[in-house]
């Protein structure tokens, strides 16, 4: 009887937290001023994986700079993996390409001086 009284309390328990977890669920606010502001940039993705430190770097300059960026981790995106080998060449990572088409710019490897460098390219060729 015990037994059936604390699994009972149990299982109201867990509802009740349940509940309450999902009242608590956020959103973040839409800025359109950011989203303006984000289409300063050509479009840039970074053929990345998750254990090298340059392309950690690399990732937090954008993302501390509120650089918008689609991220490839070459590790579990087959397709990605493709692209970085044989349209890009690359058999190291990081590389950052921005913009599209013939107005690519490719970049293979980080520093924060050749990202702006390589940036520049990319706004010239457009």
């Amino acid at each position: 009887m015990f037994v059936r009284f604390l699994a009972v309390l149990a299982m109201t328990l867990m509802s009740v937290l349940t509940s309450v977890a999902a009242e608590q669920a956020s959103q973040s606010k839409l800025n359109p001023a950011k989203a303006q502001e984000s289409k300063k940039y050509p479009q840039i993705v970074a053929y990345t994986v998750s254990w090298c430190p340059h392309c950690r770097e690399a990732k937090e300059y954008l993302t501390h700079n509120n650089i918008p960026f689609i991220n490839k981790d070459v590790e579990v995106d087959e397709k990605a993996m493709e692209e970085l080998t044989g349209k890009y060449k690359s058999q190291g990572v990081p590389v950052i390409v921005f913009g599209t088409g013939k107005d690519e710019v490719i970049m293979k490897g980080f520093t924060p001086e050749l990202f702006e460098e390589s940036l520049k390219k990319a706004r010239l060729k457009k």
